[in-house]
């Protein structure tokens, strides 16, 4: 029987608004295997996962888990994305309250809905993604009672990848050396942790000998 064909990197996708930066650079840290990076539509984000092309994937909660590990990261704040012409823009902060009688509340970032945002719909989406799209001509506002948006990072339950856990363990802040050996390590194409600096004492090594007393 042949050996089955060692992995060679990760294809990671991730929808609008989540920030691979600091997880990317530390991968590539520690690691010779690359990732591949995509970013897909919120509506599409378990398709990759499920054809087979993408190993993992940044989600927003909820998601149909039927045949997926699902580990929950974190929740972003919803906001009120609207014209500087708008009401809303001179707040501070707003409520769902007062969003109960918006003529148009839009939750779809999509081609058009920031053309409707212009002429005055309500378009409420998490921060990241206002934040991202930075618009001189739109604002956003906090919408202090909203229910967040969880993100989490998913992938399927019978992919086999051993540099899935290692990901994993990257995106939790896991240390270089706390999830495998230095042969484990070796075989998924992971680089050594950088030595620090110094050197410990050998073992069974004397330390400096101290002065002779006097007669």
């Amino acid at each position: 029987m042949s050996e089955k064909t060692p992995p060679t990197g990760l294809r990671i996708g991730h929808v609008r608004g989540v920030i691979l930066h600091k997880w990317q650079r530390t991968w590539e840290e520690r690691f010779a295997a690359p990732l591949s990076i995509t970013e897909v539509a919120d509506d599409e984000q378990l398709v990759g996962l499920r054809d087979d092309s993408l190993d993992m994937c940044f989600v927003r909660l909820p998601i149909d888990r039927d045949g997926l590990h699902a580990i929950p990261l974190y929740e972003e704040q919803m906001v009120a994305w609207v014209s500087k012409e708008h009401l809303f823009a001179a707040a501070d902060e707003l409520t769902m309250a007062d969003l109960a009688d918006e003529e148009t509340v839009l939750t779809e970032l999509d081609a058009i809905a920031l053309d409707r945002v212009l002429v005055g719909a309500v378009l409420v989406v998490p921060m990241s993604i206002a934040r991202g799209a930075s618009r001189r001509d739109l604002v956003y506002r906090p919408i202090t009672d909203a229910e967040p948006s969880p993100v989490a990072l998913a992938w399927r339950i019978d992919d086999e990848n051993p540099l899935l856990d290692e990901f994993v363990g990257v995106v939790r802040g896991r240390s270089a050396n706390s999830s495998r050996t230095q042969k484990e390590r070796a075989a998924s194409g992971s680089r050594p942790a950088p030595a620090r600096g110094g050197q410990r004492p050998r073992p069974g090594a004397k330390r400096s000998t101290r002065r002779a007393k006097r007669g």
